[in-house]
């Protein structure tokens, strides 16, 4: 289960670019006890135990006893997490972390930044997120700009596919196939040795689909290739370089709302790589890290309302670097330059550009033992807006005696206008874009307290968290500013415990409040929410796994059928969601599994007018060799 005390294995930290971690294990006898270490949270090796901020983790393990197609599918398990589908696979997905959507989210894939300049907002489209190859997911919540820069208000996303492996060399084929006409395979190659990693996967998936418009007869299918590779060789014991890529190719077909649609396609092609080096002065007390990198996205369009264009470029240098002074206290510092370019039609073209410029440090304090702090600064000069500066503190106080750890961490965020809400050209209803939009702010706390319990085999967790977003962009006849504070505040509960040798189980209950500066609810933003997950093993060859998501109380907007068209608020149903596998190991290297999804057949929507798929099931098969 996610953040086990007593992992099996350490995360990816290659793909950061980072410095490597030193050896914190603890060994008693013959067992081994490995500490769970969190890369995103510092943007280097943290033992988790001393991290301020909030941060979920997801390991290889927990995503292979689940066999899900699409990273989404774990982020919407995750305590302060969900996610609104316009419709099935390959339909819209608006991620929320902390009822904050996907435009105040970082992503990064392999270090990659994977947002898209030319979307009406920078943001992701996680619809298109392969689980493919990936082996390590992280979520860093709060406001993180300090360390990540722009539309780090919620948080960060941090999914790698290089990960610490055997010696060798290593290939796993996967198969499934299943219901609504749906088939996906993989193949993954995997070399490690003398200092040296590599990992390769290519991942295709095809489903007819449902339609995406709800109760039409119409099926939207989706189809995505996807292929990335990331590797790091190590030169020396001071010099190491680092690569990865990335190509998405997809096409999902759509449905208006309350529509069906026999035209409505979205075609894209996605290509990102990033290059860097680590390299270490001071008998490695001095430690850089320079990297390169580069995105693109090409989206086509065809709808019934016109066919539309979009690109999106970014290109992007960073510097990291890392002092340590002592060995309780490290200073940490970076330079960043990125320019985003968006080259849309929409009938009317327009291609414009601009460029972030940011400085940072931060100070990593061991203050006493047990009690970590950290202290950062950011300034940030944009070509249109100008500077603009943040900053962030985090604690975290380990009572080793009781096994309480108290985290705590407050932060400032800003996200700068997208290309598309500064420089949209006027439609015929008027102006769209503003090219006076100034960058929207925000202000994040949380204070938690964490207990561990029966030798660390229970570990439970409660935060209360608030972020505040002022000068929010929104759009009404064009996109403009509002003065007001948007709020978003709740309670995350969450546990894990490994119960037996052969089963572990993991729960979490969110309660989330976001309301916008007028006090109106934001959609499409569950209330509450409940996870039960279990990973058991209760013979040699069998294996479950399973997950159960009850949510409450989530409204949606809607509009009235008659002059003005007054927007209105409408709830959704509740409704609880029923995931299980059962795998069966025929050899050391082959399993086969079923696994089935929304098992009690729930006819609900995440998204008002979308439509759901109802029960499934799913046959597959894995090999490694």
């Amino acid at each position: 289960m996610r953040t086990t005390i007593l992992a099996t294995g350490l995360c990816a930290l290659a793909l950061t670019g980072t410095v490597q971690a030193q050896d914190e294990n603890q060994q008693t006898g013959d067992v081994i006890e490995l500490k769970t270490i969190s890369v995103t949270a510092n943007r280097s090796p943290t033992e988790k135990n001393k991290v301020g901020s909030k941060i979920e983790q997801i390991m290889q393990e927990e995503i292979e006893t689940s066999s899900r197609p699409v990273v989404s599918d774990y982020l919407n398990l995750l305590p302060g997490v969900s996610v609104a589908n316009n419709g099935g696979l390959g339909g819209t997905s608006g991620l929320f972390v902390r009822g904050l959507g996907s435009s105040y989210v970082k992503t990064l894939y392999n270090g990659i930044d994977v947002s898209d300049p030319s979307n009406t907002q920078v943001k992701t489209h996680y619809e298109y997120l392969l689980t493919g190859g990936v082996r390590n997911i992280e979520v860093l919540k709060g406001s993180q700009s300090t360390l990540y820069g722009s539309s780090a208000i919620a948080g960060v996303i941090d999914l790698s596919t290089l990960g610490e492996s055997e010696d060798g060399i290593h290939h796993t084929i996967d198969a499934e196939g299943g219901s609504f006409g749906t088939a996906r395979g993989r193949y993954g190659f995997v070399a490690a040795g003398e200092g040296s990693k590599f990992a390769a996967n290519i991942s295709g998936l095809h489903t007819d689909g449902i339609s995406a418009a709800d109760g039409f007869p119409e099926r939207d299918s989706y189809e995505n290739v996807t292929l990335d590779v990331a590797a790091e060789h190590r030169i020396n014991e001071a010099f190491s370089v680092f690569g990865s890529a990335l190509y998405v190719d997809a096409k999902a077909d759509f449905d208006d709302v309350g529509a069906d649609s026999l035209i409505n396609r979205n075609l894209i092609k996605t290509m990102a790589g990033r290059f860097g080096v680590n390299f270490d002065l001071m008998d490695g007390r001095l430690k850089n890290t320079l990297s390169v990198q580069g995105f693109k996205m090409e989206r086509d369009t065809f709808a019934s309302y016109g066919d539309s264009e979009f690109i999106g470029k970014r290109g992007k240098f960073d510097y990291q670097g890392a002092f340590e002074i002592t060995d309780r206290v490290v200073l940490q510092y970076g330079l960043d330059h990125e320019r985003q370019t968006a080259d849309i039609d929409e009938g009317t073209s327009f291609t414009r550009s601009t460029d972030l410029t940011g400085v940072w440090a931060q100070s990593f304090v061991e203050l006493l033992d047990n009690l970590t702090l950290t202290a950062g600064l950011r300034h940030d000069e944009h070509s249109e807006f100008g500077g603009h500066t943040t900053y962030r503190g985090t604690a975290s106080y380990l009572m080793a005696d009781t096994g309480i750890r108290i985290h705590t961490s407050l932060g400032t965020g800003f996200r700068a206008p997208s290309l598309y809400e500064l420089y949209a050209p006027a439609n015929q209803w008027g102006p769209v874009g503003d090219a006076a939009l100034q960058p929207e702010t925000s202000k994040s706390f949380d204070i938690g307290i964490e207990q561990s319990l029966l030798e660390g085999r229970l570990l439970a967790d409660l935060t209360y968290f608030r972020i505040d977003v002022e000068n929010l962009i929104i759009f009404g006849s064009g996109y403009e500013q509002i003065a007001g504070t948007t709020r978003s505040e709740g309670i995350e509960a969450s546990f894990t415990y490994a119960a037996r040798d052969w089963l572990d189980i993991g729960g979490s209950y969110t309660y989330t409040n976001s309301k916008s500066e007028k006090g109106e609810r934001n959609v499409r933003i569950p209330k509450h929410a409940f996870v039960l997950s279990i990973a058991a093993k209760p013979a040699e060859k069998w294996t479950i796994g399973a997950d159960l998501k009850y949510v409450s109380d989530t409204v949606d907007a809607a509009y009235d059928s008659v002059p003005p068209y007054s927007r209105i608020l409408v709830p959704l149903n509740d409704y609880v969601l029923l995931n299980a596998k059962v795998a069966y190991q025929l050899t050391d290297s082959t399993e086969i599994y079923l696994r089935g999804e929304n098992l009690l057949n729930e006819n609900y929507q995440t998204a008002k007018g979308y439509g759901t798929p109802g029960i499934s099931a799913f046959a597959g098969i894995k090999a490694k060799f």
